[in-house]
């Protein structure tokens, strides 16, 4: 079973969850034709990831209140890791960002800033560029469109980034591997590696709840990350690893607010 048809197959799972209210391990076995072990694998992935609640034999969706909740305090510290991001960021600058939820937070915090080139592989990114007041330059890489991660890939977009040199990169990640860098479900990486070439400061944007996953796909080693912003609710050990990396951290403040609000209601 390949990584892509994996995937596919834990979409599917989620939208069975959700569609159904309830599946059984035995009844997704049967219907991807796969082992039971397997399914179990999957669940155990979908639930890490909060898609949805194992339950003895099989999974049932996660309840819409502790969704909303959870949905909340992850905006607010996305925005808060964004704004603290776009901090970094000087006039004329000419820059990268990389399409993601995280990372589009950074295009709102632009109207301040004078004469920048902005680079995206993101149609949702560009568009918003667009709409600012102050509208830096905008560039787009092009390329072959990858409905998964929703941006352009390819050889194509490489070519047109290795034609231009940028002083910053602003780019997510699914994970973070505590002794190798950055990680992802995707495999299509080598955009990330090229964006990262061609750039003088690469920041890394990602929330502390994504720190210590395992995902097989590396995306950038330590040796190329020059900053992370993530929120400050990040262990002070992962701090001193990943500063022993030489990669400057700095921490945004925490949704403490709907923490507490997600805890008093048991979801912890």
């Amino acid at each position: 079973m390949t990584k892509r048809n994996t995937q596919q197959r834990r979409h599917s799972i989620i939208k069975l969850v959700n569609d159904q209210g309830e599946v059984s391990v035995d009844q997704l076995a049967g219907l991807f034709a796969t082992s039971e072990v397997t399914i179990r694998k999957d669940l155990a992935m979908l639930e890490t990831h909060g898609l949805l609640l194992r339950r003895y034999g099989g999974a049932v969706p996660v309840p819409q209140e502790m969704t909303q909740i959870a949905n909340e305090t992850l905006s607010l510290n996305k925005q808060a890791i964004a704004a603290k991001a776009a901090e970094l960021i000087r006039d004329h600058n000419r820059i990268i960002i990389d399409s993601g939820s995280t990372t589009s937070g950074i295009i709102q915090q632009l109207n301040d800033k004078r004469g920048l080139v902005v680079m995206t592989n993101s149609l949702q990114l560009a568009n918003a560029i667009h709409e600012l007041e102050n509208e830096p330059t905008l560039l787009m890489t092009g390329g072959t469109w990858d409905p998964h991660s929703e941006s352009f890939q390819g050889q194509v977009a490489e070519q047109v980034l290795r034609s231009y040199n940028f002083d910053q990169l602003f780019i997510g990640a699914d994970g973070i591997d505590l002794d190798r860098g950055t990680t992802t479900f995707n495999e299509l990486t080598g955009l990330s590696k090229v964006m990262a070439e061609m750039s003088r400061e690469v920041v890394v944007l990602l929330e502390s709840t994504k720190i210590g996953r395992r995902i097989p796909n590396l995306e950038l080693p330590w040796d190329v990350v020059n900053v992370l912003v993530t929120d400050d609710n990040i262990s002070p050990q992962a701090v001193d690893t990943i500063s022993a990396h030489g990669v400057k951290v700095i921490l945004a403040p925490y949704a403490q607010e709907t923490k507490l609000n997600l805890n008093s209601k048991g979801n912890n």
